[in-house]
This record gives C-alpha cells, structure tokens and sequence, in this order.
C-alpha cells in the first residue's frame, strides 16, 4: 500500500509551549474534518520549546502543586499535559518531534506499541548512523547512553488512531541544568544526557534535523516533504501566528535562577 507523504516544519525560534498544544489541537481538528474525504495531511512539527517543566496526564494538581510553585520561581513555565509519562522538561538546546499521524492508514492499522516502537528505534538509529553514539537496552521507554543517562525521552497521545505529542532529544548541554532540577519521568537514580556530550563536541539543534527527519521517514516507510506554511491555508496560516509569537516573547533564561 502506498502512503501519503509526511510533511514535515522545523521551528527556528524557541516556541511557548502552552501555544505550541495549541497548535497541535488544531491540527488534530482539521485531520479529523479532513478525513472524511480522505483529504487529510500527516504533518511533523519539530522545534524547540521556552523552558518549561510538563506533568503528565495522570499526575494530580495535589501531586503538582509545590513543584509547580519552585520550578516556575527558577524561571521556567509549567504545563500539564494529555501526554503519557510523568514530569519532564522541554528547552531550548532540546529538539521535539510532534508526529501528527493517522495511524489507520496502514491495514491493518499501526498500533500504538508500534508506534512508539519505531519512534524509539528511529531516535537510535540516528544517534548511532550520525553520531556513532550507541545506546544501551533499557526497561523504561526513552533512549539511554548507559543505565543512568538518558538522553531522549518519549511521551504520545492517541486519539481516534491521530496521535499529538511525541519525542525529545537532548543536543546541546543547555537543558541539564534543568534537568537537575526533578527527577525526571520518575526515575529518581537516572540523569539527562546529550548529544554534545556524549561527542565531546559543540552540537547544534538545526544540525540534527535533516537526520532526524530521514530517520523518521525511514522507520515509517513514508516520503518526507517539506512544508511551506505560506502554501498550506489555514495549517499554514496557524505556524506563522505561532512563529510570530515565538519571536515576539523575546530571550529566555539560558540556565535556572538560583533560589
């Protein structure tokens, strides 16, 4: 069966994450109207986020309140996400991939441990092709370095076989600092690691799209097209309010304030 292809956008500017679940919301509004006629896009968003700490969707504002409290006193945004997964943070020097995907295109339709699957298997091939960065087997979903070193995570929702959210990578060393701050997606023994890190050298986030998008289009058997927003009616008209704001929030925090 031949598929459509997946088009993809790469934000250059840092984006509001609350606006950026935004976008994602619309995006799954207009798949859904689509596809009715079968007229529906598969798109992937990747970009980076302004610091932010997000919870998981089974997390209780109970459970969150004090951390919600001290991680925004250090200067980063707090979110509550319909994600799977616990805690974690997004920032700039971290590349998020949001696949937009019809899962019942395929017959029969791709599951979602599948899917997740492939998303794992993607992140690894291309640290491994790239970078020649190995990783080790773990029990937890995410891609590890070693046993304690984790250097991407993933956490997805799926709806009518439409996921939103999806999968981050650390690049740079910027998010570390952050990432000291919680113990990230539960696991109380395991840190954040990086691309830059683990190749001693001085990696940048727009390097590693153009492999990661090969990577994905790869793992999912599809071609991978380039979107133009100015080209693509009310998706596109959605990125480039989203961008301007982006641009309009101006310079973030590049590490956490002390307390």
């Amino acid at each position: 069966m031949l598929l459509p292809p997946v088009f993809y956008h790469y934000f250059r500017t840092p984006l509001p994450y609350k606006r950026t679940l935004l976008l994602q919301e619309k995006i799954h509004q207009l798949q859904l109207a689509a596809r009715r006629s079968s007229s529906h896009h598969d798109i992937l968003l990747l970009l980076e986020h302004r610091p932010v700490y997000t919870s998981g969707r089974r997390q209780t504002e109970q459970e969150l309140h004090a951390e919600r409290t001290r991680l925004t006193s250090i200067g980063a945004d707090f979110a509550v996400a319909a994600r799977g997964g616990q805690l974690t943070y997004h920032g700039p020097g971290q590349l998020v991939g949001y696949p937009l995907l019809d899962l019942a295109r395929t017959s029969p339709p791709m599951g979602i441990r599948d899917y997740i699957c492939r998303m794992q298997k993607m992140i690894q091939s291309y640290l491994l092709r790239t970078h020649g960065i190995t990783h080790v087997p773990s029990d937890h979903t995410g891609v590890f370095l070693d046993p304690v070193t984790k250097i991407a995570s993933i956490g997805v929702q799926v709806r009518h076989r439409l996921t939103t959210h999806g999968f981050a990578m650390n690049v740079t060393k910027e998010p570390l600092g952050w990432f000291g701050q919680v113990v990230a997606c539960g696991l109380a023994d395991v840190k954040a690691g990086c691309v830059a890190e683990a190749r001693g050298n001085n990696a940048r986030v727009e390097d590693v799209v153009p492999g990661i998008v090969d990577a994905f289009g790869t793992l999912y058997g599809r071609d991978m097209v380039k979107l133009y927003p100015q080209n693509a009616g009310e998706l596109g008209e959605a990125i480039l309010a989203l961008e301007e704001d982006a641009l309009a929030a101006g310079e973030w925090l590049k590490a956490p304030s002390p307390n």
